[in-house]
């Protein structure tokens, strides 16, 4: 399993506060469909896990799972749903521990994911963002999850979706979004873990760095 050790550094950026363009880009596609087609990798990813949990199951979707640590904590915390962990990274998921009968690794897009997930009618109990990649320059905010096209769908999937990094403006971007898609109110709080759930959160709070947390209930 990585354990990432030493001094981080809070990601270093100009903005202060959420991007004076988030609203602008949400309202500017709002209406519109994600259309790019689903890479043949993340179709066969998804196949393999639709074989073995039907849309109805209780699900929890773990995004960007990196080494699948948060993916084994969720799949013990919760062991009466199905968690599925998915990340882009042949390599990170080859460092992964070993999981109970509950849990799935896949290497696959989290966009294509995302949007099979919800074409088949699955409505996950709870979805986790873990200290995704802030992207933290003003001139990266369209790859920033809150400002993606597909960000909308996350939402329409439901259930209870929970955002943390160490990057407020992250977080509150995350909360900004939500409002704007769906009219719900969601609060940013600091927080400290009981015990850390992914590397990356105990690489922060080694270094002695706040941590952010947005949940909210998306129905």
């Amino acid at each position: 399993m990585s354990d990432l050790r030493g001094c981080s550094r809070v990601p270093a950026s100009a903005q202060t506060g959420p991007h004076e363009q988030l609203a602008a880009l949400i309202e500017r596609r709002r209406g519109q469909v994600f259309r790019k087609p689903v890479a043949p990798y993340s179709a066969e990813a998804f196949a393999r896990f639709s074989a073995v949990c039907p849309p109805g199951a209780p699900l929890i979707v773990d995004s960007c799972c990196g080494v699948g640590e948060s993916t084994l904590h969720l799949a013990e915390r919760f062991p009466g749903h199905f968690v599925l962990g998915v990340d882009q990274s042949a390599d990170r998921l080859s460092r992964a521990p070993a999981l109970p009968f509950n849990a799935l690794l896949l290497r696959a897009d989290m966009a294509d994911i995302w949007r099979l997930l919800h074409e088949a009618a699955y409505r996950p109990a709870r979805q986790y963002m873990l200290y995704p990649n802030p992207w933290p320059k003003i001139g990266q905010l369209a790859r920033r999850w809150p400002a993606h096209p597909v960000f909308p769908r996350v939402l329409a999937l439901g259930g209870s979706i929970e955002c943390r990094s160490n990057w407020r403006v992250y977080v509150e971007e995350f909360a900004l979004a939500v409002k704007l898609i769906t009219g719900i109110d969601a609060c940013v709080d600091e927080y400290v873990p009981s015990m850390p759930i992914t590397p990356f959160e105990r690489k922060y709070l080694a270094s002695g760095h706040a941590l952010y947390r947005c949940g909210v209930h998306a129905g």
